[in-house]
Order: structure tokens, then sequence, then C-alpha cells
């Protein structure tokens, strides 16, 4: 589905499903050098179980033009701008890494708008190293490797999960890297972090947001750790976890886990 959004073409994914405004909207947001497709096991089954799906792929990124946004604040008014341009007047926004970031500003900013608020693999401040900043500007597929390695605690996923012969960490590489092939003057790895890096409104966002919040965390995941979504966790007035055996890609290393948790969470 293609959608104009601030004078821009912007695509979402909607799990083979038409747009139906009669149904209630879920909002799935990808983190940094990611796009739509890190979703599709959850994103399809919310389509065809009653929700439309708005898998974005964020400015600048793969199908969709404009400038990457250069803030989380940037992005969050994206976001509104998206569920105004689909005529949604109230949504269920979910976000991994980057993207739990943009769902919380947008929750905390415009709360009538959200519904409910999943944040996977979130932490606040979500802080990046200077050399890793450094890298993801000067040499991004170096910074890639070296994201994997942290980003998983897996190189396949357990039986049956994702099918023989799948390899998680090679494929999380290839998706980077053909992110970052979409949009090679946009920086978008360096761009990314660093609005990672400088986003200090995570407090004020949470102590505003009214509606329930389900935090999705792995239990292994060196890139932004379970103990460091804790403050956000006592801030949500009605928050719940859900630890999964998994790193920081736990949409790919624990698909049926994640999808089981939205599906006890997300109710239409």
């Amino acid at each position: 589905m293609e959608l104009t959004v601030k004078g821009h073409k912007t695509y979402c994914y909607t799990g083979g499903k038409a747009f139906d405004a009669a149904k209630p909207t879920a909002v799935f947001i990808h983190g940094v050098l990611n796009d739509h497709s890190v979703w599709i096991l959850q994103t399809r089954y919310f389509a065809h179980h009653g929700w439309n799906v708005l898998a974005v792929d964020l400015p600048g990124h793969c199908k969709s033009a404009g400038l990457p946004p250069a803030t989380v604040a940037d992005a969050a008014r994206f976001i509104i701008a998206l569920l105004d341009a689909a005529g949604v007047a109230k949504a269920a926004l979910i976000g991994h890494s980057f993207g739990s970031l943009i769902a919380l500003e947008v929750a905390g900013n415009a709360p009538d708008r959200v519904s409910q608020l999943v944040m996977v693999g979130t932490a606040y401040p979500m802080k990046v190293s200077p050399a890793l900043l450094e890298m993801s500007r000067d040499a991004p597929h170096q910074a890639i490797d070296l994201v994997n390695v942290f980003s998983h605690s897996m190189l396949a996923p357990p039986p049956s999960s994702l099918g023989p012969g799948t390899w998680l960490y090679g494929g999380a590489k290839a998706l980077m890297r053909r992110v970052l092939a979409s949009n090679p003057a946009g920086q978008l790895f360096h761009t990314g972090f660093k609005a990672c890096d400088g986003y200090a409104g995570g407090d004020a966002a949470m102590r505003a947001v009214s509606c329930e919040v389900l935090f999705i965390l792995g239990r292994h995941d060196q890139m932004t750790p379970p103990k460091s979504a804790q403050g956000l966790v006592k801030l949500a007035v009605r928050g719940r976890v859900a630890l999964l055996d998994a790193g920081h890609s736990v949409m790919t290393e624990a698909p049926e886990q994640t999808l089981s948790a939205m599906k006890d969470f997300l109710r239409p």
C-alpha cells in the first residue's frame, strides 16, 4: 500500500489484505537500518485476524521516499502524519528498538491517537557508544557486522520456527546491507543511531502515555539489555513485560513467542 505522507511516497506492508477503515489498525515501526520485512510473521497474522496492518518503511528507507528522520521527534511527527494520510483516528503502535522510541514519543505526545503501545527490544536512554556511532558513519559495513554479533543470541532459530537452513545472522546482515544500499546518500545507519543516542524525552513521554503498554524484551539482548528498559517499565501506569529467550532481534529469534505475547495483549 502506498500513501502520500508529507508530500512523499510512503510504503506500508498490509499483510496481504486490503485496508478496511472499519477494522482496528496496528502500525508496525522498524528499527535502525531495517524495513517493514522484519515484522512479516506478526503482521501477516494480524492482517488475517481482523486487523488493518500498516508496517511502514520509514522515510528514506527502501520503498519510502523523503529524508530519513534525524530525531525521534521527527519520526513521531511522521507517524502521526501517516495516521492522518490513512484516515486512522486511533491505532495500536508496535515498535522495535529505534521504532519503539518513535512509538513511545507518539503515544506520549498524542495519547488520543494510540490505543495500545508495544515496545520491542527497547531501552531508555538508548545510548550508542561513540566508537560505534563513528563506525556507522565512516565504515557502515563493519558496523553492520558488529551490530549483528551483539543483536543475536543464536546463529539459527530453534527447530521449526522459520524452517530448516535459516541463518539469522546472515539474513539480518543481508537486510541491513540492502536497506543501506537503498539510500546511499542518506547516511541511514548513522542518522538512525544518532537519533537513538540523542533522544532525551523518554521519561516525559511515558508519564504522558494513557494506554496499556507491553514491553517485549530479549533475555540475552546485548544491544538493549532488559535492565535498560526498567525505568520505562516502572513509569508505565498500565504496563506488562514479556521476557523472551532471545537477543535484540526478538522477532526473528523468537517469532512465535513474540507473536503470542502480542496476541495476548492486542485487542480490537
